[in-house]
Parts: structure tokens; C-alpha cells; sequence
């Protein structure tokens, strides 16, 4: 039996959470799952949105799947994402996007990979108020970060069978920190001849991808390009709903969707469980349970297929219909 620490978040994020619990034990695998809380329901109780005791859990399961969590904006506390990649080194932010069965989108050929830094860039926090008229952040670019990343992307292409790496960049602007992005991805580059590479700059690429995004396989980026980016790939397969999202380190991995916390809809059985179901996905091929995510893959297209499907993707089942024809599905 594997032991999986469960974050099940705030906003929707428990229900949701619920849904793919359920699927999963309907699959037949049996996960004990250590289920944590955090965000912003947490803090009245223990005075921070990311305790300590759920760090402990990652650390310990090596195998997290969290739900979203509420970060505000232009207030409040440092987002628990953030802190989390950055307190168990999670470098790798990859975002798989690729057209989904029954879900009608612009395009119909989309299939593209986004590996994201993880761990610096502007997301690095490093800010301060000059004056009342005046912020500076810090953008933060390293080497070893950098190569990383772009190793961790040509290692993944030859996994997954990929033909392209493409780096992303505003080199041209950022002469300096993006440059040594690029020069990093150069570096690296040169070690994998069978895979081919591309340079893009990052508005060129959104561009390019919202007029043929099948010209691109796997991308690599910085930070916060990589977060605007998979965002507008998510876009392009059906929205954020369907969007999963993985973080790896060398330790540990965190499975989680890339859509938010929704409040506005919390507690209302409308929520789509599927991005944060295909996260799980990919969380079961990652510890090796290749049959069990084949099988629930298999039953949500089919669901998708038939027609089922909830609100934000133009149908009418709630939450908990939507995941009872999965399960009747499997």
C-alpha cells in the first residue's frame, strides 16, 4: 500500500478532493492517504497557511497530491505554492497539454509539454518599498538552477519520446539574466544530438501558439513565463479545468491542478474535478501504478466521449454526478 499525503485544500479544493479520493478507491488501488491542510483556512488555527507538519508528511510520503489554495492578491500571505516548491527544492514544474476527448477547443492537433523553473526567477520574493511611489523585485537567474531545468527538459523529451526542446526568453531584453537562461540551455544542448532545439522569445511564442500551437513539443522556460504560459495553454485544450500540473525534485513530487481555488463557487457541487484527476494521474505513473492510471484515464475520456460533462465545460452535471459516471465508466 503507498502512503500519499493529501493537501485538500481550501475553496473547492476539498470537494474536489473528495471526487478523486472516491475515483480512485473505485479503481481498486488502495492508498492510505495522510491528508494535510493548509492555506488560508489554516492560519486562524495555527497562525501560518503552510505549518510545518505538512512539509514533515511530503518529506516523509515522498508523494504529495494537493489541491488548489487560496493566494490573494496584492496581500495577505506569501502564496503556499511557492513556499512549498521552494521549501523541498520541487525545480520542475511540468505541465502537460494536450486535447482532450469530447472537449471542443479552437484547436484539435495540441500536444505540447511546459517545463517550468521552479524555484527563482521573479517568484523568488525578493522585494522592497523604496518609497511610497517606488518597489523593486529582484529577478533572479542562476546557472545551476538554469541547467538544471533545461536537462531536466531534454531528459524528459527522450522519456516521453519527444522530437523538440524549445527555450523560451526575453534574451534580447534581458540581456543578462535571461541570457544566461539561454546560454545554460546552449550548454546543455550539446549533450542531447537526438533531440532537436529551438529558440523563441516569450511573446513571439504566444504568438505562435495561438495561431498553430502544434509547432511546438516541449518547452522550457523561467519562472514566470512558464506560469503565464501554461496558463494560455491551458486555453487552448479547454481552460484551466482540464489543466493538470506536476512539481518534481530530486526528493519528491507534488501532483496538483493549475487552476485556482474558486471560492466563488466553493461548497456549490459545481467544480470540475478532471484537472486535478489527471494530476493524480500522472502522480500514479510517477510511483509506478502504470495500470490503475491507464484505467482511470480510460474512464474519464470515455466519460468526456458520452458527453458528460460539468458546467465550465458547457454541461450540466454537478461534481458528484460528473465523478459517479467515471465510476460507472471504469
Amino acid at each position: 500500500m503507498h502512503t500519499i499525503t493529501l493537501i485538500n485544500g481550501d475553496g473547492i479544493g476539498p470537494e474536489i478532493s473528495a471526487s478523486v479520493v472516491k475515483i480512485i478507491k473505485a479503481s481498486g488501488l488502495d492508498i492510505d492517504w495522510d491528508v494535510q491542510t493548509a492555506g488560508a483556512d489554516v492560519i486562524e488555527a495555527e497562525g501560518v497557511p503552510l505549518p510545518q507538519r505538512v512539509l514533515d508528511s511530503i518529506k516523509k510520503n515522498k508523494v504529495a497530491l494537493k489541491a488548489p489554495v487560496t493566494t490573494p492578491i496584492g496581500k495577505g500571505f506569501r502564496s503556499v505554492n511557492v513556499q512549498l516548491r521552494k521549501s523541498l527544492d520541487l525545480f520542475a514544474n511540468i505541465r502537460p497539454c494536450k486535447n482532450l476527448p469530447g472537449v471542443k477547443t479552437r484547436f484539435d492537433n495540441v500536444d505540447l509539454v511546459v517545463v517550468r523553473e521552479n524555484t527563482e526567477d521573479l517568484y523568488a520574493g525578493i522585494e522592497e518599498q523604496i518609497d511610497n511611489d517606488t518597489a523593486h523585485s529582484i529577478k533572479v537567474i542562476t546557472r545551476k538552477a538554469s541547467e538544471r531545468i533545461c536537462k531536466f527538459a531534454f531528459d524528459y523529451a527522450v522519456k516521453n519520446n519527444r522530437k523538440e526542446v524549445c527555450v523560451v526568453t526575453k534574451a534580447n531584453i534581458m540581456k543578462l539574466s535571461d541570457g544566461l537562461f539561454l546560454e545554460s540551455f546552449r550548454h546543455v544542448a550539446n549533450d542531447y544530438p537526438q533531440i532537436a532545439k529551438k529558440e523563441i522569445l516569450v511573446d513571439n511564442l504566444c504568438m505562435q501558439l495561438v495561431q498553430d500551437p502544434s509547432r511546438f513539443d516541449v518547452l522550457v522556460l523561467p519562472n514566470l513565463y512558464g506560469d503565464i504560459v501554461s496558463d494560455l495553454c491551458a486555453g487552448l485544450i479547454g481552460g484551466l479545468g482540464v489543466a493538470q500540473g506536476a512539481n518534481i525534485g530530486l526528493d519528491c513530487a507534488v501532483f496538483e491542478p493549475v487552476h485556482g481555488s474558486a471560492p466563488d463557487i466553493k461548497g456549490q457541487n459545481k467544480a470540475n474535478p478532471t484537472a486535478l484527476l489527471l494530476s493524480a494521474v500522472e502522480m500514479l505513473k510517477y510511483i509506478g501504478e502504470n495500470s490503475y492510471a491507464d484505467k482511470i484515464e480510460k474512464a474519464l475520456f470515455k466519460t468526456l466521449s458520452q458527453g458528460y460533462k460539468t458546467c465550465d465545460l458547457g454541461g450540466n452535471l454537478s461534481t458528484v454526478e460528473f465523478t459517479d459516471k467515471i465510476i460507472a465508466n471504469l
